[in-house]
């Protein structure tokens, strides 16, 4: 039985991916360092007898290595992915996201493990003056530190595929919407509307067009095209995929149907411009005709999602105690 090894598995995608790979039969070996991940995620994974759960940071290479012994398949999803707070503390991007991945590389080159998926960002394309923004785009100036990061981790990776004979699949997401959903502009809204829901204040003008993507269409994709093997087949051994929904909305879009769920009308405060944050790209829309082509096809609308996403957060009012 083929054993997947998963940083990050006691966040959002990485705990939501090790239920899945459960259900499809697997053996998982989880690995966090529990720096923003969250307990109460792995309790179902931690019943299954094929699941064991290793407490570790991706930064300690010896412990890594140890950890990693006997799988056969990495998906590398621990990452700080804070990019509107990037610019506080420059150095943790650096280490969580860059030198983490080397390490990640590195554990497999000395178990003899050959095959990773990477969760990578649209945030790499910067701001893409090709829109809907194709796998090929050429990168233009990196605008967050957090992107920067990916890109050097995109690039060990493919150095590692084309030096050490490794298969590489590289995503880049969208935000991703769902359950277990702790990070983003859904929470930020809801916990604000809870705390006054009169009053809602907006980083940016609302203009700012983003494409999302529901968790568990994330997950199908990921599992989907690296259960092909297409990267074996790839020039250099490595495939890079966008993941997002084939559409778009302006965060005034988004505010609307939180609203409407939630049956307010709270008033509007804008901070202004077009962009909320340094970093912060006012316009993200990838083309995924490249996935789609490999048989994969989103099921959930960007609505539906977010609205997935409020429903989750009215019923687990514990995460925002444990982000405060």
């Amino acid at each position: 039985m083929e054993k997947i090894f998963v940083t990050g598995a006691a966040g959002f995608i990485g705990s939501s991916l090790v239920d899945r790979l459960l259900t499809d039969g697997k053996n998982v070996v989880g690995w966090d360092n529990f720096s923003t991940g969250q307990r109460p995620f792995t309790a179902g994974a931690l019943q299954h007898p094929a699941y064991r759960l290793v407490e570790g940071d991706n930064l300690d290479l010896p412990a890594l290595t140890k950890a990693m012994a006997g799988c056969d398949f990495v998906f590398h999803l621990a990452a700080n992915a804070d990019v509107r707070f990037g610019t506080d503390h420059p150095g943790k991007d650096l280490q969580q996201n860059t030198i983490a991945t080397y390490h990640v590389l590195e554990a497999m080159r000395a178990n003899g493990i050959k095959r990773l998926g990477f969760s990578s960002t649209g945030s790499t394309y910067g701001e893409s003056k090709v829109i809907p923004t194709p796998e090929d785009a050429p990168f233009p100036v990196q605008t967050s530190l957090y992107g920067a990061s990916k890109v050097a981790g995109e690039g060990l990776i493919q150095a590692y595929c084309e030096g050490f004979g490794f298969e590489g699949y590289i995503f880049r997401f969208v935000s991703i919407l769902g359950e277990r959903y702790t990070h983003g502009h859904v929470f930020d809204f809801y916990r604000q509307l809870l705390e006054h829901p009169d009053h809602l204040r907006v980083l940016g003008d609302g203009t700012q067009r983003k494409s999302y993507l529901y968790i568990q269409d994330c997950l199908s994709a990921m599992l989907h095209v690296t259960s092909l093997g297409l990267a074996a087949k790839a020039p250099h051994q490595v495939e890079v995929f966008n993941l997002g929904a084939p559409e778009f909305c302006q965060v005034r879009d988004s505010i609307g149907w939180i609203c409407e769920a939630l049956n307010l009308q709270p008033r509007l405060e804008f901070s202004g411009g077009n962009r909320g944050w340094i970093g912060d790209n006012p316009f993200i829309f990838l083309e995924t005709k490249k996935i789609q082509g490999a048989g994969w096809k989103a099921q959930l609308t960007i609505r539906e999602g977010i609205l997935r996403t409020l429903r989750w957060l009215e019923a687990n009012p514990w995460v925002f105690e444990t982000r405060k």
